[in-house]
């Protein structure tokens, strides 16, 4: 069982993380486009130049927590996650602008989600399921608690003060992230132990099919993530919504997010993972349809917002909990590690692919890309539910 105290403090070292590092550039990016003037190519380039190191370094950080634990690897990442905000506000040309993104896919690695969820089932192993939703919670929240935020100290102090502050927000985590324990779970069985025989895929072949349809729902979920945190208040007012009411709506896919987890906290553990991630990509194209109406309804607006944010929610729980049911626990962090390296390569396109459909063929075009990508994820997750079916009764 892991201590309330680390859930907690994790959740609360997740929203302040995801909300200085990965939803920056959704409250911060045209700000920065017309004050320095330069082209979106550019500005949201960085991000996805931070993605891109995202991939790169995971297999390294995935080892790091399997040997070391989540402490060191997280309480690292804040100081990163402070160098770069710091970088990115004293940023005049593209060259520093650049590097201080890269320090960020350092600094984000070592400390959202992916990162935690290796250090939970390091110290919980198949028991971290449970932690696993409870800190995406208050994760949840970052975009509905930092992008007003943000827009406050930017209208009143302007950007690069704006990220200051982060920057010394992301210090807070560290004396949260010292409170994860360095032990690890006891009861990780070996890999010649009976207890492997449960898992779903527990051969070569399982685990390379397996694994690559986790691959494929874990890059479409991040692609569309990536995506919308840059250009979901963009697209929205493009679409026809004030600035201000688009920022707010934004903000509703926050809590769409912590209420879809906070059902899964508290009436998803008899609910197999596998089957919970079928639910998720089965809905997120509907969210996108909605999304097409935002212009002339408020409340289609709404219903994207919500929709997306819930299915978005729930699929990173189970980009967590799904390695729990189908792959050996005692590797968790190597083996997922290296899994994910495409969900952070190919969306490190998502910015500019997005980009260049708003310029070429209007907002409403990436919506229609995102419903295509959001389909393939869906054909991806019926293959795992029928080829890797509950076995055992809840």
């Amino acid at each position: 069982m892991i201590a309330r105290r680390v859930v907690v403090a994790l959740g609360l070292a997740q929203l302040i993380s995801w909300g200085v590092t990965y939803y920056l550039i959704g409250g911060f990016g045209e700000e920065i486009a017309a004050d320095l003037g330069w082209s979106r190519d550019i500005v949201y380039g960085g991000f996805a130049m931070a993605l891109l190191v995202m991939g790169v370094t995971s297999p390294l950080v995935g080892k790091w927590v399997d040997r070391r634990g989540g402490r060191d690897v997280m309480v690292t990442g804040a100081l990163v996650n402070a160098a770069g905000c710091t970088g990115l506000a004293s940023a005049q040309q593209t060259s520093l602008y650049f590097a201080a993104w890269m320090v960020l896919g350092v600094g984000m690695r070592l400390t959202l989600y992916d990162a935690a969820f290796a250090a939970l089932a390091r110290i919980g192993g198949p028991d971290a399921r449970r932690a696993m939703a409870e800190i995406t919670l208050l994760g949840g929240l970052a975009a509905t608690v930092f992008w007003p935020l943000g827009h406050i100290l930017s209208q009143h102090f302007g950007w690069r003060i704006a990220l200051f502050v982060y920057a010394a927000v992301a210090l807070l985590t560290i004396p949260l992230h010292l409170a994860i324990p360095t032990h690890r779970y006891a009861g990780v069985p070996r890999h010649d132990d009976p207890e492997r025989r449960k898992l779903r895929a527990s051969d070569p072949r399982s685990v390379l099919i397996g694994g690559g349809l986790y691959a494929v729902i874990a890059t479409g979920a991040n692609f569309l993530n990536a995506g919308l945190s840059a250009y979901m208040i963009a697209v929205l007012t493009g679409l026809g919504l004030s600035a201000s009411v688009a920022v707010w709506i934004a903000t509703l896919r926050g809590v769409g997010q912590s209420a879809a987890r906070l059902c899964e906290v508290l009436f998803g553990r008899r609910i197999d993972p596998v089957a919970l991630n079928l639910a998720a990509c089965l809905i997120t194209p509907l969210s996108f349809i909605a999304g097409l109406f935002s212009g002339a309804s408020t409340a289609m607006a709404i219903a994207f917002a919500l929709l997306y944010g819930a299915c978005n929610g729930i699929l990173t729980i189970t980009r967590g909990t799904l390695p729990l049911v189908l792959f050996d626990v005692g590797s968790y962090g190597t083996l997922v590690g290296r899994l994910i390296v495409p969900s952070f390569i190919l969306p490190a396109a998502a910015p500019l692919v997005y980009a260049v459909v708003i310029d070429r063929i209007g907002n409403a075009g990436v919506l229609y890309l995102s419903t295509g990508i959001a389909c393939v994820t869906l054909v991806a997750a019926v293959l795992l539910w029928m080829l890797f079916p509950r076995t055992e009764k809840p």
